[in-house]
């Protein structure tokens, strides 16, 4: 090849690569990183991945700028955040990727309408997912030695800093440790923060193509792997819409609290509105489980907690397994009195669940829609939101909710720490609420985690003395992903010290819900993941605490994998059962598992005040009605 032709080829290649902008092509590898381990390099490829599969490509463009701050700034070596600017690219076509600026100036200054401008002495560094057969022979030698996660189905993040020089040639370097941690921490903090990005519809010019969103701002704790940390485990990444956006704090919190705004609810959608039928008489025989009539049913004579459609069942499961569990359902049934919740005096029973919610005037309304079965056509946590608390509470009087503020009683005593509570009683007391006020029935679940939190659970109640963050693996959600609201009321129970981070994970939480994180208060953040807990749990932060709430350990095979993983794990967990017999089922299911149950089977003093009963037992059951904990 001719001198003059090698250097022009030279030339367009270093310029314009194979994608789009700058486009990739500069021959760096991250194994020839300074000080780079490969564990390292497995880290930011799997998180790199993580996020190619959350497609942020899908509404992003190049001029939606994002700032971003990863712990503080005399973290960094230069007393400076080294790329506090991230705009994505690609999205319009040719390889996608994301580019990270030293200002949001220099973002500007290099963003054309279809690629990259070049602007004489700025650096900028790059993360372009290229398919593996268009990488340099070193890269795919390092992808192949390392076994490193694929992005899709056949690219690989390639990582650079880019220099354009004043004569117009392009100049190339290996980013350093340093910068490959910050690309860490934005690249696992923005596939959490970006699914919850609104659309702006009137902001936008009616001319303009491009989506525009509305002002956002969330900070999300990130988990260093081993070979990242530098003593210590999390690290805060705060992602805002546009960069320099800043909190809007509700109420006070201290330096240890990390803050968060308020997310802001989906716009509402339209759902056709279908009731089912329900007998709310039909129970189901305990044996066959066949449909029968409360009146034709048949019940053990001596307990008479459990149902039968005919004689010939009875018998069958006398010889099974009733013989040796009766005596036990009979003081069951004994204790019936005992433990009903006397302070609430409602209407009617949950087992007419329309017609007691019609009576407080909050039927198919708010959060109470997932309290009867007129909105079982909606998928959970898609129900149709006007926003409000008041609008979340179905529309109750002002002094029958818990109003978004701090606990009058405990701000003047100059003492941060967690509000301790012993029941409903002491708490409507501290919240001025009459006992006629029907929330209970959905604080059950926030308050029930509460009390397992500060009361049940030692170590976790330390961490959140000290002022530190707490997380807990919530699993199975099914009505709690639509009642966000009431878990901010855990918020203000901390009084001023340590957070909670609530991890959501199971298979009814939708598919365009998971991955989102929810701020549902200053103290309080949310994450949902859709999937099982066992094969979710290694890309989860690690927990310091498991909650299943109303669990039924003892009807859902799934559980066999998850509990093998708790055990494992040797993580503090607590599960949820309705009644003190089914807690009793669970706690034969836990040591079967080769689980130590360490914390006894307790009556919870949160468990919902509405009493049902069993579609199989007479049995009374509470929603939340008895704890009991294993590894405690």
């Amino acid at each position: 090849m001719d001198l003059h032709l090698k250097s022009l080829f030279d030339r367009f290649q270093e310029q314009f690569g194979s994608g789009p902008g700058l486009g990739p092509g500069s021959g760096t590898c991250l194994m020839t990183v300074e000080g780079i381990a490969p564990n390292f390099i497995k880290s930011i490829y799997k998180a790199c991945a993580a996020l190619y599969r959350t497609d942020p490509w899908r509404r992003l463009r190049p001029p939606h700028f994002f700032g971003i701050r990863v712990g503080k700034d005399s973290d960094w070596s230069s007393k400076k955040q080294p790329f506090p600017c991230v705009q994505f690219i690609g999205g319009d076509g040719g390889d996608v990727g994301f580019y990270l600026f030293r200002s949001e100036n220099d973002a500007k200054k290099m963003t054309g309408s279809r690629e990259t401008i070049c602007v004489p002495n700025v650096e900028l560094l790059r993360v372009t997912y290229e398919p593996e057969s268009l990488m340099f022979p070193s890269n795919r030698k390092m992808i192949k030695s390392l076994s490193l996660e694929v992005s899709g189905t056949d690219r690989f993040p390639v990582i650079d800093v880019a220099r354009c020089m004043s004569s117009g040639v392009l100049r190339f370097r290996h980013p350093t440790l340093e910068e490959l941690r910050f690309v860490y921490a934005l690249v696992k903090a923005m596939s959490l923060v970006h699914p919850l990005l609104q659309e702006d519809k009137e902001g936008a010019p009616k001319w303009s193509k491009l989506m525009y969103f509305e002002p956002f701002i969330e900070t999300v704790d990130v988990n260093w792997p081993p070979e990242m940390a530098k003593g210590y485990d999390l690290v805060a990444v705060t992602i805002s819409h546009p960069p320099g956006q800043a909190y809007e704090e509700k109420g006070s919190s201290t330096a240890s609290s990390t803050p968060t705004k308020y997310a802001e609810r989906p716009r509402e959608e339209i759902f056709i509105d279908v009731r089912a039928n329900s007998n709310s008489n039909l129970r189901k025989c305990i044996m066959c489980e066949k449909e029968v009539h409360g009146e034709q049913a048949l019940s053990c004579g001596q307990c008479r907690a459990v149902v039968y459609c005919d004689s010939f069942c009875q018998k069958q499961h006398w010889k099974e397994t009733h013989k040796s569990m009766c005596g036990l359902y009979k003081a069951m049934m004994e204790r019936e009195e005992e433990l009903v919740i006397k302070i609430f005096v409602f209407p009617c029973s949950a087992e007419q669940p329309c017609k007691w919610l019609e009576s407080l005037g909050v039927h198919q309304k708010g959060m109470w829609r997932r309290k009867c079965s007129c909105y079982s056509h909606c998928p959970f946590g898609l129900l149709p939101v006007k926003g409000g608390l008041w609008n979340s509470w179905g529309g109750l009087d002002d002094n029958e909710y818990p109003r978004d503020s701090p606990f009058l009683n405990h701000l003047g005593d100059g003492i941060s720490s967690p509000i301790l509570l012993s029941g409903w009683p002491e708490y409507y007391n501290l919240r001025s609420l009459p006992l006629s006020s029907p929330v209970a029935d959905i604080l059950s679940h926030p308050l029930t985690v509460y009390y397992i939190l500060t009361t049940l659970n030692i170590s976790s109640k330390n961490l959140l003395l000290k002022g530190k963050e707490v997380i807990l693996h919530y699993l199975g959600p099914e009505g709690e992903l639509d009642w966000l609201p009431a878990f901010a009321e855990i918020s203000h129970l901390l009084n001023g010290s340590g957070n909670i981070h609530i991890v959501m994970v199971g298979t009814e939480v939708p598919t365009n819900l998971s991955g989102s994180t929810s701020g549902i208060s200053s103290r309080v953040r949310v994450n949902l993941v859709r999937g099982i807990y066992q094969e979710e749990a290694t890309y989860l932060p690690s927990p310091h605490i498991i909650v299943a709430l109303n669990c039924g350990l003892d009807s859902y095979m799934s559980w066999g994998g998850a509990l093998e993983l708790i055990k494992s794990a040797s993580v503090p967990a607590f599960f949820t059962e309705q009644s003190e017999i089914s807690c009793g089922n669970a706690k034969q299911v836990l040591r079967g598992a080769g689980l130590h149950i360490t914390h006894p089977v307790t009556p919870n003093p949160f468990r919902s005040p509405v009493k049902t009963h069993g579609t199989s037992s007479n049995l009374p059951s509470y929603s939340n009605g008895f704890v009991l904990g294993v590894n405690t």
